[in-house]
């Protein structure tokens, strides 16, 4: 199971995915010069009275991470487990829709500006690891229809 590289790109992808949660994706700056974090985990803009915990950015990731750990095992049913990667593919995706409508929001109701950080990068990454872990799941099928038709 661990030994065929799809795994490998899986296994990358979760972890990647469970530490985005815990990093900071960007930074709101004030008129003042004051940086204010915004994480998946908690977005705070003391200056306005904002705080709360964007959850469907939260939720997303933990969903992503799952489904990335869950397809690492379904090595047995190759069509599913390229399904599943498409699935995770998309909730990324979600993911970066969710983060964008958070993001323009927060930027209107508090008339900041806001800066990137590495940590939103980290979701793009997992998606191509999905995308290289389908092209060996089917490199696995294209193997195994070769050997079916030689016996």
């Amino acid at each position: 199971m661990i030994q065929r590289i799809q795994s490998v790109y899986l296994l990358l992808a979760t972890a990647l995915l469970v530490t985005t949660i815990f990093l900071p994706v960007g930074y709101f700056l004030d008129s003042n010069g004051l940086l204010y974090f915004f994480s998946p985990l908690h977005a705070s803009i003391p200056s306005v009275g904002l705080s709360f915990t964007p959850w469907g950015q939260l939720a997303l990731l933990i969903l992503g991470a799952l489904v990335s750990f869950a397809t690492i095992f379904l090595f047995k049913n190759r069509k599913l487990q390229v399904r599943m990667c498409v699935f995770n593919i998309l909730i990324l995706i979600g993911y970066y829709v969710v983060f964008l409508v958070f993001m323009i929001l927060i930027k209107e109701k508090t008339h900041t500006s806001f800066q990137f950080s590495f940590g939103l990068c980290l979701p793009f990454i997992a998606m191509i690891l999905n995308y290289l872990a389908i092209r060996g799941v089917r490199k696995d099928e294209q193997k195994i229809r070769a050997a079916d038709r030689i016996r």
